[in-house]
């Protein structure tokens, strides 16, 4: 696995991250560093609030308090589009959220027409250029309920790519698939990982993450429990928490 030094860039930072929905506090006191060309996985119960960690740093929901910077920069206070951000901090959902009326292709070239304001020419080639790379290039003009689940998570991870995001975020990507299809969307991730793209992942793999990982983040209640390398995380974790879930989960 790549030695990233602790001198990577920083790219996302968190600080003192809180969202309550209601009186509930779902995420609290949140400090993390996400650096470049690291894959983070984020590991924890449901409901401990990772899925609410992603959204805030994808901001599709609003922090109550904190700071989330994106190259040091405010994302809230930031003078960038929303699509601009979600352009180069991509997300791969659960369910997929593929347009069920757009056939594979067209599913892979709106974001690159409408954010990027690339020609039909070039956004169709850099989607191709992607679906080959996901295994999803035969299916081009399918229409996502004609696709698997695994299927349909390779065409929103090609999706994703096609924007050159230099962050994407991985919400359970495999929760929702047949246990079959989890092996051909891992590997896809794995690919991905190698090429030295930034990830940040929350996931129920542990082999994943164990196998993966530069860092593994360890959520238990709205807070960050521990935070280390998959070696020290599964071998030795320090907190009776992390302890407690791995004994449940591995």
């Amino acid at each position: 696995m790549p030695a990233h030094a602790a001198g990577h860039d920083t790219v996302i930072e968190i600080q003192g991250l809180r969202k309550c929905f209601g009186q509930t506090e779902v995420l609290r006191d949140i400090h993390f560093t996400a650096r470049a060309g690291e894959v983070t996985c984020i590991i924890g119960s449901s409901g401990s609030g990772k899925s609410t960690l992603l959204r805030c740093i994808n901001m599709l929901e609003t922090p109550t308090s904190g700071l989330i910077t994106f190259h040091g920069e405010d994302i809230h206070a930031s003078a960038m589009s929303l699509a601009a951000y979600h352009a180069k901090v991509g997300m791969v959902f659960q369910q997929f959220n593929l347009f069920a009326n757009m056939n594979v292709l067209q599913n892979c070239v709106v974001g690159q027409r409408k954010s990027l304001r690339r020609s039909p020419a070039e956004s169709g080639a850099n989607a191709m250029h992607f679906l080959e790379k996901v295994g999803m290039a035969q299916y081009i003009d399918a229409k996502p309920s004609q696709l698997s689940g695994g299927q349909k998570q390779r065409v929103a991870i090609a999706r994703a790519l096609a924007m050159d995001p230099e962050v994407l975020l991985f919400d359970e990507p495999t929760s929702a698939l047949d246990p079959e299809t989890v092996g051909e969307v891992l590997s896809v991730m794995r690919d991905l990982a190698s090429s030295g793209l930034t990830m940040l992942v929350v996931t129920h793999e542990m082999a994943f993450a164990r196998d993966v990982a530069n860092r593994v983040v360890f959520m238990d209640e709205g807070v960050i429990v521990e935070d280390a390398p998959p070696e020290k995380m599964f071998s030795c974790p320090e907190r009776q928490r992390t302890k407690e879930f791995l004994a449940r989960v591995l």
